[in-house]
């Protein structure tokens, strides 16, 4: 049936509304250069669409794609030696979540973060993005602008900060007694001096310490402490991410 003028006005804006969407979408390709299995667990924020169900399973050598909405804000994260069984109950040694295998809510530090906030029409469509050891360490990340414009610069870790980390700071396997994790000075000894917090609160009183500076020596790409702002955010506009675990220095 023939459509009247109203009618195609209709489907022609909102074919254009839909195009438009398609064109502001963001697609992240998460890649795991690890030589184990990572579980990825996805956060998202403010109400927005949820990526990846919240957590799967990415073997070594794998990739997966997941696409998100214009205004996109949330974070991805590599949980470790994680046991699920066939309902996705289970827990992780590092990065478990509330939720087994499809998280709902942040993974338990120490966890490296990849943090992005994907721009819309109200802030000129600019993406925001950093790679985070605030939380501490467990996995080497990376991630790497594709196709957009500004900046957009590398962020991530490389180091095995696991292999360097101090004493204080490790997490080991309780079976093994293998480091798996390196913890925040935050964590590890909460108090406010580390964690940026009470007397500490304002940037301007919250000052790198001995060991933010012991992750900014190793990983200057990633933010290091709560107000190391200037030299760990990057911004890029248009662009698709590629995420990869345990990168090497030539990804």
């Amino acid at each position: 049936m023939a459509l009247n003028l109203n009618s195609k006005t209709t489907f022609l804006f909102h074919l254009l509304f839909l195009l438009g969407n398609v064109a502001s979408a963001t697609v992240f390709t998460l890649e795991n250069q690890c030589g184990f299995t990572v579980w990825p667990g996805t956060l998202s924020g403010n109400g927005a669409a949820i990526l990846g169900d919240g957590g799967f399973s990415l073997p070594p050598g794998s990739a997966v794609k997941l696409t998100a909405p214009s205004g996109w804000s949330g974070r991805f994260w590599a949980r470790t030696g994680c046991e699920f069984d066939g309902a996705g109950n289970g827990n992780c040694v590092t990065g478990n979540c509330f939720g087994g295998l499809k998280c709902k809510g942040g993974g338990y530090p120490p966890v490296t973060l990849a943090e992005f906030t994907i721009g819309s029409a109200s802030n000129g469509n600019k993406d925001f993005y950093d790679v985070s050891l605030v939380d501490g360490y467990n996995v080497g990340m990376g991630v790497w602008a594709t196709g957009g414009t500004g900046d957009c610069q590398h962020a991530g870790c490389v180091a095995d900060l696991n292999g360097n980390c101090p004493e204080e700071l490790k997490l080991k396997d309780y079976g093994s007694g293998r480091v798996v994790a390196c913890k925040s000075a935050c964590q590890a000894f909460n108090k406010d001096v580390f964690c940026c917090t009470g007397a500490y609160s304002t940037p301007q009183t919250c000052s790198p310490t001995h060991y933010s500076k012991i992750f900014k020596a190793a990983c200057p790409a990633a933010y290091s402490y709560a107000y190391d702002d200037a030299s760990s955010i990057c911004t890029c506009s248009g662009s698709d991410y590629r995420i990869i675990f345990c990168p090497n220095r030539s990804a």
